[in-house]
């Protein structure tokens, strides 16, 4: 299966959004429009209209969608872009009429994450979702079924994937899913694995753009890939981190979160999130400059409660705050770290919180390990600092914080 290859002029983009009052439609179109740029096309202008619920053909008003294709032929727009999930019907109507190829707020998310997916689960998330979508819109082919010439929503899954029918889809999605069935089982193993060596997990999550990948590097030395635009991270990556007190912890970065995020993006990324769901404390990153910071926060916390993450603890990292003068830290519910990670600033708070809220609490004891028993000392300094080691007559006096499962495998060894 080959990714399908686009040309590389910008597209000229024109934005439309129904405003029903189910959602504030200022905002989505605002955000819709960061995501068109993301993706690469320059947005020409953006329509709304308040309707109390969309056209069931054309998604907008007859006298609207004529507004629309006089002023895309005038404007030289090559691509109007719906701000909700069109029905199929929908999207041939409203290409027949303008004869512009149009798509919809799922297709553009699908593009994105289908040009920044890297690893091999996470293109075949992108490809597996990306073809559900797909499947019931093979009914016609007109301007929205098009790949020639390529452009926004036409990468991912192949010309010819396109000209198949519904069957060969179908065999292609239980493929798929088969395949990120045998990874995900590869990664319940490692999971194991490192519950049973003991090994504590937080998860970055947050917003889009809130800044997850550069509080990453910040912490870690990752090198993940950090930049100001929606969706730069789809793979999750993990590092280890030492906190000061001594104890290894391994840090995992996520996927960014969106409002109105489709359910099959939600679904088609489950596992690769499960990482995230299982972590045994969460930084919930938000960017305070952002002037929705707090819907930022509940959409982030909705989605990870609908992933199933309960009874963990939670530290809301407000980051970039050195872009505000001031904010009211009290409108938000959580344990708070004020931070700004791209100046290094906040950094110690936020360690000392990660300590304080960690399941694992530490104790500083005092060891003395005789010389043929030295080698257990590694027990101590692979995973805890040590804040004191003295050789002795009688062996090697050791002091460090550990935590009571370590206290108890070298009880023996715990100076009297």
């Amino acid at each position: 299966m080959e990714l399908y290859e686009t040309k590389k002029e910008a597209q000229n983009v024109l934005l439309v959004t129904v405003d029903t009052g189910e959602f504030d439609a200022d905002l989505s179109l605002q955000e819709l429009k960061e995501l068109t740029k993301t993706a690469g096309a320059i947005v020409k202008s953006t329509v709304k209209q308040k309707r109390d619920k969309p056209d069931t053909a054309t998604y907008v008003g007859s006298g609207m969608l004529e507004s629309i294709k006089e002023f895309s032929k005038n404007n030289d727009i090559n691509l109007i872009i719906f701000d909700s999930e069109l029905t199929p019907s929908q999207i041939r109507n409203i290409e027949n009429y303008t004869n512009i190829r149009v798509i919809d707020r799922t297709m553009l998310i699908l593009d994105i994450f289908a040009s920044n997916a890297r690893s091999k689960e996470g293109k075949l998330q992108v490809e597996l979702a990306q073809l559900k979508y797909m499947l019931p819109r093979l009914t016609g082919k007109g301007v929205q079924m098009s790949r020639l010439g390529g452009g926004i929503g036409t990468r991912g899954p192949g010309e010819t994937k396109l000209e198949t029918d519904k069957r060969h889809i179908r065999e292609r999605i239980k493929s798929l899913k088969e395949q990120l069935l045998d990874l995900e089982t590869r990664r319940k193993m490692l999971r194991s694995r490192r519950i049973k060596d003991g090994i504590i997990t937080v998860a970055i999550v947050g917003y889009t753009n809130a800044g997850k990948s550069t509080l990453m590097n910040c912490l870690t030395k990752a090198g993940v890939l950090a930049e100001d635009k929606l969706f730069a991270t789809l793979d999750p990556t993990s590092r280890a981190l030492k906190l000061p007190n001594g104890l290894s912890v391994m840090l995992i970065d996520t996927v960014g979160f969106i409002s109105r995020l489709p359910h099959n993006l939600v679904n088609a990324f489950k596992s690769t999130l499960e990482e995230a769901t299982l972590a045994d404390l969460i930084l919930n990153v938000c960017d305070i400059s952002s002037p929705e910071a707090k819907l930022h926060l509940e959409v982030t916390k909705g989605i990870f409660y609908e992933l199933g993450y309960k009874d963990k603890p939670i530290i809301t990292v407000f980051n970039k705050c050195d872009l505000v003068n001031k904010f009211d830290i009290k409108s938000f519910d959580n344990t708070t770290v004020k931070i700004s990670a791209k100046n290094n600033y906040g950094i110690k708070s936020l360690l000392k919180a990660i300590e304080e809220n960690l399941p694992i609490k530490l104790k500083k004891t005092s060891f003395l390990f005789p010389f043929n028993e030295i080698g257990k000392i590694s027990l101590i300094r692979n995973n805890y600092e040590i804040l004191k080691e003295e050789y002795t007559q009688n062996g090697v006096s050791i002091i460090a914080s550990v935590d009571n499962e370590t206290t108890k495998k070298l009880e023996e060894f715990i100076a009297k």
